[in-house]
C-alpha cells in the first residue's frame, strides 16, 4: 500500500498536497498580510496555538522565583560592606531577608491553591486588617526618614502597607464586579470605590509615604480602568491627582527638595540632596556592558544611600552591567505577557479586575523604581519588587504572584484554539490503518 509521506507534526508534504501554482500563492498570501504581524503578538498574547496550557504558570512562577533569587544575591552582596563599614554581621541582612523570602513562597504556593470563591470571602476582612493596621502605624509607627510607615516588634519591623496592596485589589475586584453594566456610570465607579477604598490610601498619605500612596493609587486606578470604568472620568481623577500631588510636594521641606535634586535646582548648595541620584547614576556608568562583578561594586561603599534598598537596580548595573539590567527588564517583561496570557482566558470580570490590578501593582512600582535610579523619575522611596531589601514587601509581593499562580493553574482553554498537533499525530499513529 503506498502512503502520503508525512512530515513530523502530521502536515502533508508539498508534493501530496496544493500545485505548484497555488504553494507560491500561499506563500506570498502569508508574506504580505499586513494583519500577519498583528496577529502573530496577539497569539503571544493569547497563548493560543501549541503552547502548553501551563506554560503561562511556569512562566509566572519561574520568573518571580529567579527574581527572589537575584534579590538575595544583590542583598548580600549590597548590604554587606555597609555593615562591615558598621561593626555588624556581614549576613545579617541577607539572613533576614532569607526567612521573608521562605515565608513569602509558602504564602504564595498556599494562595495558589485557592480559587475566585476564597479571594472573595478574603476581600472584606483583608481590607478591614489593612485599615486596623495603617491605623496603628500613626498610632504607634516607628518614623523612618520622614515617614511613618512602619511597626516595630521586637528587633522585626513590619510595614502595613504591603499587605494593604494585595488587600485593596481583592476588595475592589470583588466590589466592581457586583457593579457590571452600572460601572459604565460613573456615579457608580466612584461609590463605593473612592470613599471606602479610597481611605488606606488617605491613611498612608498622612503618614507622609507619597511613594507607597502613589502604587496604591495606581491599583485603585487599574482596578477601575479593567472593571470598564468611563474613560473621561480618567481624565478628571488625573488632574485632581495632579493638583493634589503637587500640593504635597509644595507643602513639604523633604518633598520639594527632592523634585528641585530631579530639575538640577538645588545640587551646588552643598545640602548633597543630589548625591544619591549622581552616584546611582555613576554605578550604572562604570557597569558598562558587562559590569565589573560580582561583589565589586564600587558604588556601594557608603556612596550611595540605601544601596541595598531603593537604589539596588544600580548596584546590578555596575556589577553586572547592561546585560545583567536588561536581564531584570525582561524578567518583569515575561511577567507582564504571561500573566496577560492568563487574563485573557478568562470572562469573569473578577479576575481580570484581580489580575489586572496586581499586574500594575508589579510591573507599575518597577516602572517607577527604575526610573528613579536611572533619573527619569524623582526619588520616591519607592523599592524594587522581588529584589529591593524589605521583608513585608517581599513576602506580599509572592503573595500577590500566588494569587496569579491560582488563575494561571486552572486557566480556561481558549475558545477555537489550535490543538496539539504532536498529540494528534501520536493518536494517529496507534490507530490501526484500515484502507
Amino acid at each position: 500500500m503506498v502512503t502520503t509521506p508525512t512530515r513530523p507534526g502530521g502536515h502533508r508534504s508539498p508534493a501530496s498536497g496544493a500545485s505548484p501554482a497555488e504553494r507560491p500563492a500561499r506563500t506570498q498570501s502569508a508574506g504580505t498580510n499586513p494583519a500577519s504581524g498583528l496577529q502573530k503578538v496577539w497569539t503571544l498574547l493569547e497563548g493560543t496555538g501549541r503552547a502548553p496550557s501551563g506554560s503561562s504558570y511556569y512562566l509566572i512562577l519561574g520568573t518571580a522565583l529567579a527574581l527572589t533569587a537575584i534579590g538575595l544575591l544583590m542583598v548580600l552582596s549590597a548590604s554587606s560592606v555597609e555593615a562591615i563599614s558598621d561593626g555588624e554581621d556581614e549576613f545579617g541582612l541577607f539572613l533576614k531577608q532569607a526567612v521573608w523570602a521562605t515565608a513569602g513562597v509558602v504564602l504564595m504556593l498556599i494562595l495558589s491553591r485557592l480559587g475566585p470563591k476564597a479571594y472573595r470571602v478574603l476581600a472584606w476582612p483583608g481590607l478591614g486588617a489593612a485599615l486596623v493596621l495603617l491605623v496603628l502605624v500613626l498610632a504607634i509607627g516607628e518614623n523612618i526618614n520622614g515617614n511613618q510607615n512602619w511597626i516595630r516588634i521586637g528587633n522585626q519591623s513590619f510595614q502595613p502597607s504591603e499587605p494593604t496592596k494585595l488587600a485593596l485589589a481583592l476588595w475592589f475586584a470583588t466590589v466592581l464586579e457586583r457593579k457590571k453594566a452600572l460601572i459604565r456610570n460613573w456615579k457608580h465607579a466612584v461609590v463605593p470605590a473612592l470613599p471606602i477604598g479610597g481611605l488606606p490610601i488617605v491613611l498612608v498619605l498622612l503618614g507622609g509615604d507619597l511613594g507607597t500612596g502613589m502604587i496604591l493609587m495606581m491599583i485603585l486606578a487599574a482596578a477601575l480602568f479593567f472593571a470598564g470604568a468611563p474613560l473621561k472620568m480618567f481624565t478628571m481623577a488625573g488632574i485632581a491627582g495632579s493638583v493634589g500631588v503637587l500640593l504635597l510636594v509644595v507643602t513639604s521641606d523633604n518633598r520639594g527638595g527632592r523634585i528641585n535634586a530631579w530639575l538640577r535646582l538645588n545640587c551646588d548648595n552643598g545640602a548633597d540632596l543630589c548625591l544619591q541620584a549622581d552616584n546611582g547614576l555613576f554605578a550604572m556608568a562604570s557597569g558598562g556592558w558587562f559590569g565589573v562583578g560580582i561583589g565589586q561594586s564600587r558604588q556601594k561603599w557608603n556612596w550611595i544611600p540605601e544601596a541595598h534598598n531603593d537604589f539596588i537596580f544600580a548596584i546590578i548595573g555596575e556589577e553586572f552591567g547592561l546585560i545583567g539590567a536588561m536581564l531584570v527588564v525582561t524578567l518583569f517583561g515575561i511577567l507582564a505577557v504571561a500573566t496577560i496570557r492568563v487574563a485573557m482566558r478568562y470572562t469573569d470580570p473578577f479576575v481580570r479586575i484581580l489580575m489586572g490590578s496586581i499586574l500594575v501593582w508589579l510591573i507599575g512600582q518597577a516602572f517607577v523604581n527604575i526610573g528613579m535610579v536611572t533619573g527619569l523619575l524623582p526619588v520616591i522611596g519607592v523599592p524594587l519588587p522581588f529584589i529591593s531589601y524589605g521583608g513585608s514587601a517581599l513576602t506580599f509581593t509572592l503573595a500577590a504572584v500566588g494569587v496569579l499562580l491560582s488563575f494561571a493553574r486552572k486557566s480556561p482553554k481558549v475558545p477555537g484554539a489550535v490543538p496539539d498537533r504532536s498529540a494528534s499525530t501520536a493518536l494517529a499513529e496507534r490507530e490501526p490503518d484500515t484502507r
